[in-house]
């Protein structure tokens, strides 16, 4: 649970505020039913063999809870919306990397004509400056895959004929892993890469070996 109270990108820290918003509405929603139900048992259970009251229905009572989930959904998928608009794009990125899905590997395609294809057996590097934004420029070569990396808190889908571009700001220098989170085939499983996390100038170091330096 690292990656969800210390996430590694300022996408991470927007979504992770989004998710204790939810977990707090769960929670909740969840001690409200459990407590009517335990009010029940109490309040109802059977002390005569008396007839049980009859009655037809309560409609403020139905209103109340219908309104109340109501508002609760509004409101999360209002603030869902305006914390997830600005994570696709930051805004002013300092570098573009296409990355391609295909099965089962990543090629990675920095500035300058640096690319760096993966295997199943040796999955790819993709490398990122600390406390940059670069711009993802994400697109599938043959059928759906899911870009996703856990410490990022970040995912989105690399579908075919179509480019997804998004922003990453990584926050934290480090090695992370990452990998495809659709079903794809046969090897799906082995559909891995890892993220470096390195400083600007060692960044800028690789780009100009044209990838052949690890920084």
């Amino acid at each position: 649970m690292e990656w969800l109270i210390h996430p590694a990108s300022s996408a991470g820290v927007a979504m992770r505020s989004d998710w204790y918003m939810f977990m707090g509405a769960g929670i909740a929603v969840a001690l409200i039913v459990y407590g009517c139900i335990a009010w029940c048992l109490i309040a109802y259970r059977r002390r005569t063999p008396a007839q049980a009251a009859r009655f037809d229905g309560n409609p403020r009572l139905e209103v109340l809870y219908t309104a109340i989930p109501l508002a609760m959904v509004i409101a999360l998928f209002g603030v869902t919306y305006a914390i997830e608009m600005p994570i696709d794009r930051v805004g002013n990125p300092s570098d573009r990397i296409a990355v391609t899905a295909f099965r089962w590997s990543w090629r990675f395609e920095y500035p300058g004509g640096v690319s760096v294809n993966g295997t199943p057996e040796n999955p790819p590097t993709l490398y990122l400056p600390i406390g940059r934004t670069t711009e993802i420029d994400l697109r599938s070569a043959d059928v759906t895959h899911s870009f996703w990396i856990p410490a990022f808190l970040f995912k989105r889908d690399a579908i075919p004929g179509m480019t997804n571009t998004f922003d990453l700001s990584p926050t934290r220098v480090g090695r992370f892993p990452g990998r495809c989170a659709q079903f794809c085939g046969l090897e799906h499983a082995n559909m891995t890469f890892a993220v470096a996390v390195v400083p600007d100038d060692r960044y800028r170091r690789y780009l100009a070996s044209k990838g052949s330096a690890v920084p």
